[in-house]
């Protein structure tokens, strides 16, 4: 597949707008287990990834008629957050209504439009099983997505470029579409491969190993989403574009506008490796190819997480200009240097009515004073020297000073102890990453887990690379046992696939 975008498609206009790190903001591991979405449903609590944005069932999202005016536009970023978990509305639906894909000639000779999956239930078949089911609805939810693709190219990115006079330009073109283009050449291909497996589940769990790398073109289109947003509400401002995407729609004879449609990537990307997992839920461990269903879901797991951490990381770097930009009489380096924005917070100084807002990076403590929009620099100290004092007299209150002067600390006291808490392990683990002695990394595993605070844990994309190398080595699927043990073990053990941050 190739690597550039195509026809209209250019480089994603990474986010201008600034999203805010609120007082409690988590770098990669923590938001993805402190929030209450999630992206994994067999992980243990607290250590399931955030998901990029919600889904009704375990099929593709596809415009079926769940309909939404004709102005809707697209979803906020505060409706980004939702757990991936198959509804049990959705599982009794799959496993009480077989159903066979049918389609039909759209008039110009093309076959493309397909009666949703679901809705072909109508008569049981006995013959299918509901492993069966399962193998078909991840097929034909393709399709009717891979349709849905098309439509966006085809029907709205062409038809916009075609129509010369419309008030957009091609900034705001590339920052609502993102990279679509892409994401409709790979699907198509995917499919084909999929409808080439005739329904054999361990042949598509295969697929989705030997592809897996190609699905870190959903990093761009999901970073670029909040984007995307703002592009659409723009437009809808504009009488004459609003009045051209209303009019699109009635002529497409279309239930969702457009908004709902550029949402469908992100919702898709997210459900693969649950779709995966009702093969597995569903598959004799002792029949072979077990071990390919296991590391499809590994796979697909690992994908749903990586993209989540690079748009955790995206929106830590545009906040972090951000700060750069508000930071008054600072004279060191650009903050880029010290690394990523691991948390930000507002704190109350320890007996006075001052306040304190505080940026932990990677490798340093900025402590700053709140001005209006800006911040007052006031001290720093490299996280290779920070200190940390926890008061056990007050369960709100703890302190950060130069280990070289210990009676100078900066006391401050947090609104929660659950805030405190998190602050404490952080500046803990940074403080074990910086130090200049080397500490075995089981000892720094151990004293993080001495604190009440739960461990945190962040997807490895190296672990995935290799399960890729090993699966590529034997199209076949016959791994032999050690690997299928590995795999097995992998999967009951999640600091066997998450590396602790």
């Amino acid at each position: 597949m190739p690597e550039g975008s195509h026809g209209a498609a250019c480089d994603v206009l990474m986010g201008e707008e600034s999203p805010r790190l609120s007082t409690a903001s988590v770098s990669s591991s923590d938001r993805a287990s402190t929030a209450t979405l999630s992206d994994c449903s067999d992980f243990p609590e607290g250590v399931r990834p955030v998901s990029v944005v919600s889904t009704v069932s375990s099929g593709s999202g596809s415009s079926r008629d769940d309909i939404a005016p004709a102005g809707t536009a697209l979803s906020t970023e505060d409706d980004l957050e939702l757990d991936l978990h198959l509804s049990a509305e959705s599982s009794k639906t799959q496993d009480a209504k077989p159903g066979r894909c049918v389609q039909t000639n759209n008039g110009d000779g093309a076959v493309n439009s397909l009666i949703p999956f679901a809705s072909q239930t109508m008569a049981p078949n006995p013959q299918l099983t509901y492993l069966d089911r399962v193998v078909m609805e991840i097929i034909e939810t393709e399709r009717m997505y891979v349709r849905d693709l098309r439509s966006i190219v085809e029907d709205y990115l062409a038809h916009i470029i075609d129509t010369a006079d419309l008030p957009i330009g091609p900034e705001q073109v590339c920052a609502l579409f993102g990279n679509i283009e892409d994401i409709y050449e790979f699907n198509s291909e995917l499919l084909q491969a999929l409808d080439m497996c005739e329904n054999d589940p361990v042949a598509i769990a295969r697929c989705f190993v030997l592809k897996s790398e190609y699905f870190e073109i959903y990093t761009q289109y999901c970073t670029n989403y909040p984007n995307s947003v703002a592009a659409l509400t723009d437009c809808m401002r504009n009488k004459t574009l609003a009045k051209f995407f209303r009019e699109r729609q009635a002529a497409l004879k279309r239930s969702l506008p457009l908004g709902s449609y550029l949402l469908k990537p992100v919702q898709r990307i997210l459900k693969y490796h649950l779709l995966l997992q009702e093969i597995a839920k569903h598959f004799d461990p002792e029949e072979g190819g077990y071990e390919v269903v296991e590391e499809a879901i590994y796979t697909m797991t690992g994908v749903a997480w990586y993209i989540n951490d690079m748009k955790r990381k995206h929106e830590h770097a545009v906040r972090l200009q951000e700060v750069q930009s508000l930071l008054i009489n600072w004279k060191g380096p650009d903050l880029t240097t010290y690394g990523e924005l691991v948390l930000e917070g507002t704190f109350r100084v320890h007996r006075a009515k001052n306040e304190r807002t505080l940026f932990l990076f990677d490798r340093m403590l900025l402590i700053t004073k709140r001005r209006g929009e800006h911040y007052v620099y006031k001290t720093h100290i490299s996280c290779s020297t920070l200190m940390l004092i926890e008061s056990a007299k007050d369960s709100l209150c703890f302190s950060v000073t130069h280990y070289k002067h210990p009676k100078q600390p900066h006391t401050v006291q947090a609104r929660t102890v659950e805030e405190r808490k998190l602050w404490a392990h952080h500046i803990k683990r940074l403080i074990l990453e910086n130090h200049q002695a080397v500490i075995p990394q089981k000892a720094k595993e151990a004293i993080l887990e001495m604190d009440s605070f739960y461990p945190k844990y962040r997807y490895s994309p190296e672990r995935l690379k290799k399960g890729v190398t090993h699966q590529s080595e034997d199209s076949n699927g016959r791994q032999g046992r050690r690997q299928s043990e590995l795999t097995k073990q992998m999967l009951r053990n999640t600091k066997a696939v998450l590396k602790v941050r």
